[in-house]
């Protein structure tokens, strides 16, 4: 694992404490997290730099106005996984990053680089995202590990938090058959099946 830190300042940290406020009703002195789930995105960027440079600055870009009204916290990931299984991790893994709405105070986020066409999740990512949500699942008491576009399945249990009835965005990442792939090889860690959202 590399160590490649973004910028977390005092102005991140900040905006994290707000965005817990705003977001989830949760006051607290530090803007950290206690990890339940693991959440797998791709960047849909094509390269390392890119995806890095995307969550590196405390606020977000004036070109993501769809979440802007949700906090100028810029997005960002605990782990960044390049297309050849470099697993880099970007911030602590108990602070929280803004990754996906509804959960981000319980939830790990691992991103991945590329899912587009022309740079498709690769073999290396897919075997470094098991080892890395293994390496977590012993850390932490995490119950769910959940494909990006999936986090609406939470919407009527226990774990949501967002205030906003209308904040959603529509997801695909990381896609239905790298999810497969990853619960298939992580099989074995006792996890709990996803919500039905009945």
């Amino acid at each position: 694992m590399v160590h490649e830190k973004i910028i977390f300042n005092e102005q991140r940290n900040e905006l994290s404490l707000q965005y817990l406020k705003e977001r989830y009703n949760m006051v607290q002195d530090t803007p950290t997290i206690v990890p339940r789930m693991v959440v797998v995105h791709w960047t849909a960027i094509p390269t390392f730099q890119k995806s890095f440079d995307a969550f590196y600055e405390p606020t977000l870009p004036p070109n993501r106005k769809g979440i802007s009204g949700a906090g100028t916290l810029n997005v960002s990931s605990q782990f960044l996984i390049d297309r050849d299984g470099t697993i880099y991790q970007l911030m602590p893994e108990t602070l929280m990053a803004r990754h996906v709405i509804g959960l981000n105070y319980c939830a790990i986020g691992i991103e991945n680089v590329g899912g587009t066409k022309s740079t498709p999740l690769t073999d290396e990512q897919l075997k470094s995202n098991i080892r890395l949500i293994k390496y977590l699942k012993k850390k932490y008491a995490i119950d769910y590990v959940i494909g990006h576009y999936e986090y609406t399945l939470f919407e009527n249990t226990d774990l949501w938090r967002e205030t906003d009835a209308n904040y959603r965005t529509e997801k695909t990442d990381p896609g239905e058959e790298f999810m497969e792939k990853i619960r298939y090889g992580v099989r074995k860690l006792d996890l709990k099946p996803l919500p039905t959202n009945n």
